[in-house]
């Protein structure tokens, strides 16, 4: 076997834990509004996209150390939170009042945990509030590897999970087909060097 030539520079692979699905008080990284092509190229919609850290407990921290961890170009913050906005293109306004009543619910949800905050329309405020939120597990396929992660789901009172008063989402399978791929759960790291926070993307 011959020696791989960056040998002595190469980062070796942390150790990694999977966030357990459940209820947690977060911290509102940053939020912005995302525009997205339709699978079908009819259009574009959009979403909230709300980037999240674990604000107390155990798993403190988590997905900042998990970005700390990672050794690739492609770094990439996995604790997120994105929300439908709704089109209100009148096209359907059954589907367009049941995503602004979870908009509705998730920011009251942000009201709620933040004595004196009132939603304003601005997102970039969003930065730096506190949040409960309900993590699930969901089984994910791609290129024919699998495997499963956690994954938020919605946000609720941060003293809702302070209190206990909330169940653990039920974990999301994919559909089961003839070719559909049999996985461990894909991890998360837990173990990892803590450096400046500078290098994060926030």
């Amino acid at each position: 076997m011959r020696k791989y030539g960056n040998w002595d520079k190469v980062k070796a692979a942390a150790e990694f834990e999977q966030l357990p699905p459940g209820g947690y008080v977060c911290r509102i990284m940053g939020a912005e509004v995302k525009e997205y092509e339709r699978k079908d190229h009819s259009g574009s919609f959009e979403k909230l996209r709300v980037s999240l850290d674990i604000a107390e407990g155990r798993y403190k921290d988590f997905y900042a150390n998990d970005y700390r961890a990672q050794n690739t170009e492609d770094k990439r913050w996995r604790g997120v939170l994105e929300l439908y906005l709704p089109d209100e293109n009148g096209a359907n306004a059954e589907q367009e009042e049941r995503t602004a009543s979870y908009l509705k619910a998730a920011i009251e949800a942000i009201e709620e945990s933040n004595s004196g905050y009132r939603w304003d329309w601005d997102e970039r405020k969003l930065k730096g509030k506190i949040v409960g939120c309900l993590f699930r597990s969901k089984e994910w396929e791609y290129e024919g590897r699998g495997g499963w992660r956690t994954e938020a789901l919605r946000f609720i009172e941060a003293d809702r999970i302070r209190q206990g008063k909330f169940k653990v989402p039920a974990a999301k399978p994919l559909k089961k087909t003839s070719d559909s791929v049999n996985t461990a759960p894909m991890t998360t790291p837990e173990n990892v060097e803590i450096i400046a926070d500078d290098d994060l993307p926030f």
